[in-house]
């Protein structure tokens, strides 16, 4: 039996009206977030690396990834003229070299070069995957669409959906043939200004379906 709570008190708002807290909340509350460390490269072969926040699965068979870029940048040019791209698993030991690639660079820079990340030749898609990643998928773009709001206005964002044609995992992940999410490292967007989650063993529990 639950104990009874005292009542709550909401702070509340309207978000086309501005939210009247120091940081937006919506970040924070629609989180930890995975993170889409998205390759690509251009029609020539210029590649190109760069994290997203906002990603997530959204099917299982077949499986299908997204994400959502804030701005039409290189990596949505790069997806709308290719057809593909690779997510990378963002580790904690790859999350300072994970937050360089996203610095603001011009197209022909590849963030490749600017980290010292190696790329790895993909097996179904062009664009190579991050070496040192031990999770990887191979994407090939099925719906890249622009966001609106309620009232049919297009928003400054991009939705970028792919199916997932070819997985890699390091074998050192794999107990027993489960994949061991509470020790690969993964680590997870939050909400504030520069905050970032990790998971590990101490934040599993299970629940099972009831039947």
């Amino acid at each position: 039996m639950t104990t009874p709570q005292p009542p709550r008190t909401f702070h509340s708002y309207e978000p086309r009206l501005g939210h009247g807290l120091p940081h937006d909340p919506f970040n924070a509350i629609v989180g930890p977030r995975p993170i889409g460390w998205i390759s690509t490269q251009n029609a020539t072969g210029t590649t190109n690396l760069a994290p997203y926040s906002f990603f997530n699965a959204f099917n299982y068979v077949p499986p299908i990834v997204g994400f959502a870029s804030i701005g039409f940048k290189d990596t949505v040019r790069n997806v709308q003229a290719t057809g593909e791209f690779v997510w990378n698993l963002a580790t904690r030991d790859l999350a300072e070299v994970m937050n360089q690639s996203c610095a603001a660079v011009p197209p022909e820079v590849s963030e490749f070069d600017l980290t010292g990340l190696t790329p790895l030749p993909s097996t179904r898609v062009r664009p190579p995957r991050v070496a040192e990643s031990p999770v990887t998928f191979e994407c090939r773009s099925t719906q890249s669409l622009q966001l609106q709001g309620v009232d049919g206005a297009q928003v400054d964002t991009w939705l970028v959906l792919g199916e997932v044609v070819a997985v890699h995992i390091d074998t050192a992940l794999l107990k027993n043939g489960v994949y061991d999410t509470a020790n690969a490292g993964h680590i997870l967007r939050g909400g504030g200004p520069a905050d970032y989650f990790t998971v590990g063993p101490e934040q599993l529990f299970r629940m099972f379906r009831p039947r």
